[in-house]
């Protein structure tokens, strides 16, 4: 069984920057596409950003283009996600999300990742 453990959540300023990580418990078969989601009070859980295995495809949700950026290092078994410019309306409990399959086309559907993190507080004043 895969564990996630997110951390690097915080409370910061408008424009600020965080760097999320989540860590593996094992990385069996080397651990496929990896996502991050978040989910705001009284909002359902949302997709924020995901990358596949290798690393070499990623996708973002429009809301955080430009702004937030995945990476991952398998050899760490982590996965990362930097986040510059941030704004209040990205006050969220950020998870992560992983799944043995190397991609999803359907990446930004909850139930598409078998495995998940317990969360981590981010909260962005103005």
């Amino acid at each position: 069984q895969v564990q996630l453990v997110e951390s690097g959540g915080g409370l910061v300023q408008a424009g600020d920057s965080l760097r999320l990580s989540c860590a593996a418990s094992e990385w069996t078969f080397s651990l496929g596409v990896m996502g991050w989601f978040r989910q705001a009070p009284g909002k359902e859980r949302e997709f924020v950003a995901a990358i596949s295995r290798s690393g070499s495809i990623t996708d973002y949700a429009d809301s955080v283009k430009g702004r937030f950026t995945v990476s991952r290092e398998n050899v760490k078994k982590t996965m990362y996600l930097q986040m510059n410019n941030l704004k209040p309306e990205d006050t969220a409990v950020y998870y992560c999300a992983a799944d043995l399959s190397p991609w999803k086309t359907h990446k930004e559907v909850v139930d598409e990742y078998s495995y998940w993190g317990q969360g981590t507080q981010v909260t962005v004043s103005s």
